[in-house]
């Protein structure tokens, strides 16, 4: 059920990476990620707005630097038939890497790359908070074993499944041009917590 789980949400995932910058041209999502910055600015703070959009452009130079892609030669080859080949391979990659399909698969980046930086920002307020979920977790397997009480399997793929289905959701949610308010991902965390805290306490170890 697990497993199941786990890919049919990476499929699902794959087909909306590929199939959204087709459906929608790349300003739809650069219009979103303004949209966005705007409420995480009066949500927030312009302050922390900030913060979180450096933070994505750190990421994006970091991601371009690391790309596969080679960057244009400054220096033309010499032989007649050498410039050629390279002068076909340079209007290739132009017109395949400058297409509006890739340039919308940029922002669509680029808006998950700001969404995800978002989602980092409350981690350390609610740090405290999932510590202590899996904590309770971790005490309620312990007082059950002490305790001769039965865990149940089914309640723990329950759980287990849940907070999967959240962390897939999650990873969805990032890619898709609609808004999100800016004070619904710190729910991501909590519930992922209390899902996995929750199927922690009704593990059930195999003899």
């Amino acid at each position: 059920m697990i497993r199941f789980v786990c890919t049919a949400s990476l499929v699902a995932l794959l087909m909306l990476v590929l199939y959204l910058p087709a459906a929608f041209p790349p300003e739809r999502f650069l219009n979103q990620l303004r949209v966005e910055h705007a409420l995480t600015a009066e949500a927030w703070s312009p302050a922390r707005a900030v913060r979180i959009l450096a933070r994505m452009l750190d990421l994006q130079a970091t991601a371009q630097q690391a790309s596969p892609i080679p960057p244009p030669s400054v220096e033309p080859p010499s032989q007649p038939v050498a410039l050629d080949v390279a002068w076909q391979m340079a209007q290739a990659n132009n017109r395949l890497f400058n297409s509006d399909y890739f340039r919308a698969i940029d922002t669509l980046f680029a808006l998950a790359t700001y969404r995800l930086c978002a989602l980092v920002e409350w981690l350390p307020v609610l740090l405290a908070w999932m510590l202590a979920a899996l904590f309770d977790g971790g005490m309620r397997r312990l007082i059950k074993s002490r305790a001769f009480i039965q865990h149940n399997p089914e309640i723990f793929a329950l759980y287990a499944c849940a907070a999967i289905v959240a962390a897939c959701l999650t990873v969805v949610a990032l890619v898709l041009p609609v808004t999100v308010p800016p004070l619904a991902w710190p729910l991501v965390p909590l519930a992922i917590s209390v899902f996995a805290s929750r199927a922690l306490a009704s593990f059930h170890r195999r003899a």
